[in-house]
């Protein structure tokens, strides 16, 4: 399992003075940022690919609060992969400094190409790459249908 650690800063709390939501959110994102460079994937090759990551949705659940002056470890696990490398799903779990599960998030998205804006799949070193990596250990395969699985559609104003 991929980890990474963070100090509590005093901005990631929130007016309970404890890890504040939007804090939870950008130690996902630090964290899987941080397991793409070890694999070898900089920001530097996601450009000379010309792909990055988009998030469809996260989900938070809260276990434990998570108080100042604590530290906090984020984990990164492949929850799912669609054949081609598309669609994933990470999963990150949140310990305390005592090794406490304290909170969880689930995250699904795609690959873009940033040239035409379209999901796009990924390059094969690339997918070979997420194929042989940590997986949890109920890791599955998915579809495109299984991004639609929360019924969610656009509600305009007009």
């Amino acid at each position: 399992m991929f980890l990474k650690e963070f100090e509590i800063r005093w901005n990631d709390l929130d007016a309970n003075r404890h890890l504040a939501n939007v804090s939870y959110l950008s130690y996902a994102s630090e964290t899987r940022m941080a397991f793409l460079q070890q694999m070898g994937l900089s920001h530097v090759d996601l450009k000379r690919l010309a792909i990055g990551p988009v998030v469809f949705n996260e989900h938070l659940f809260y276990f434990k609060e998570v108080l100042p002056d604590d530290s906090i470890r984020v984990s990164f696990e492949l929850a799912a992969l669609s054949k081609e490398g598309m669609f994933f799903e990470f999963e990150h779990n949140y310990y305390n400094s005592k090794g406490e599960n304290v909170a969880r998030c689930e995250m699904m998205g795609a690959w873009m190409d940033l040239n035409t804006r379209k999901l796009t799949k990924l390059p094969e070193e690339m997918l070979h790459t997420f194929e042989m990596t940590h997986k949890t250990k109920n890791f599955r395969v998915i579809t495109s249908e299984d991004t639609r699985r929360w019924n969610q559609t656009p509600k305009n104003l007009t």
